[in-house]
């Protein structure tokens, strides 16, 4: 039994020894197979890379060819001469300085080391003046009060404008601040004024109108526009700065709120989210430019959410509130509270006491 199980183990051996000299002796040959097909994989992995490369080397030229042949058909589009153009980026800059300059203990530049007031509101001061003097020269040439070759008269005109403007922070902060008052006063969530001015979508609005209005009176153009778009970007509310705006004005809430460039609001107004102070109708284009087209709206006005009042000739009189959804296009006199008839409800219940039997009344106070 002990030689049977030598001889096996000693043939094991040679038969393992005879497997190994056989792999060995193929590798020679199976090497550069393997080689091979290592190198077929990556260059069959690199054709769509090399491939799509040279597409877009071949395709680039002609993009860029036919984009500049584009350029030259001369429409409204086609401005480039972007250097004697508005700077964008530098008066939304101004408008950040106007607001710390408005409210000096909410706003803070943190390029400021030190926060000294007086020396702070004069740098800001001079900051904003010296860049506003500048957008206003340029902005003028889309007015037809002067020509390119008056560069005198131009800047006369912008460094009176921009002097003048801020003259009336004073006169803009004290409208604002009855502003916050209103909000303060219509708001019940409001906890405090520090509230409002940082958080409140409603004031920054009013705020940007008020600053970018007193540019508009004294005939600057574009930039009121500029900046009273950027509040409507950030806020949802869409106050041109045409519109004449009287003290203790509130949004509540203010998303969809649209006031129209000929707008005449009074004192103590509310106005509340998706309300639309608007035109009958702009079928007639730029021949109604200039022409009287939105609403008059007179002191202690409430207007809830989501109505619409429109048209040049529309007064709404003292008093009145206009519940939500309403659509007028009339005058309402004074003192009338204004709602669209409910609509009927249907209540599906097995409970009796669920079942609604007559109309609230109250349903357009709700916002």
């Amino acid at each position: 039994m002990k030689n049977n199980g030598k001889a096996m183990a000693k043939a094991g051996k040679k038969t393992f020894l005879r497997l190994i000299r056989t792999i060995f002796g193929f590798f020679p040959v199976l090497m550069p197979l393997v080689l091979i097909g290592i190198l077929f994989n990556a260059i069959v992995s690199a054709i769509p890379a090399v491939f799509m490369q040279n597409i877009i080397e071949n395709e680039i030229n002609e993009i860029l060819n036919d984009i500049l042949e584009d350029y030259k058909q001369e429409r409204s589009i086609d401005k480039r001469d972007i250097y004697n153009q508005p700077d964008k980026a530098e008066i939304m800059d101004i408008l950040h300085n106007l607001m710390s300059i408005v409210y000096p203990g909410f706003f803070r530049d943190k390029s400021y080391k030190i926060y000294n007031l007086e020396h702070t509101v004069s740098t800001l001061i001079e900051d904003v003046i010296f860049h506003l003097n500048k957008q206003i020269v340029v902005v003028l040439k889309y007015t037809k009060a002067y020509s390119e070759d008056e560069e005198d008269k131009i800047e006369e005109f912008a460094q009176k404008a921009s002097v003048e403007f801020l003259k009336r922070i004073p006169k803009i902060r004290e409208y604002l601040e009855t502003d916050l008052q209103a909000f303060y006063d219509g708001d019940p969530a409001a906890r405090s004024k520090d509230e409002i001015i940082f958080s409140y979508p409603g004031l920054y609005a009013i705020t940007t109108y008020r600053l970018a209005h007193e540019l508009f009176l004294l005939n600057v153009p574009l930039i009121p526009r500029m900046m009273t778009e950027e509040a409507h970007s950030k806020t949802g509310i869409d106050i041109h700065p045409g519109a004449t705006i009287g003290k203790y004005f509130f949004i509540d809430h203010g998303t969809g709120i649209v006031i129209g460039e000929t707008t005449v609001i009074g004192e103590h107004v509310k106005l509340y989210q998706g309300v639309t102070l608007g035109a009958l109708s702009t079928k007639g284009g730029q021949k109604l430019r200039d022409v009287r087209r939105h609403p008059t709206i007179k002191d202690n006005v409430t207007i809830y959410s989501g109505a619409s009042i429109l048209g040049g000739e529309t007064v709404i009189e003292e008093g009145v509130v206009v519940g939500g959804n309403a659509f007028i296009t009339k005058s309402v006199s004074k003192g009338t509270k204004v709602s669209v008839k409910n609509q009927e409800l249907i209540f599906h219940s097995d409970d009796e006491t669920l079942h609604h039997g007559k109309n609230d009344e109250s349903w357009y106070y709700i916002i």
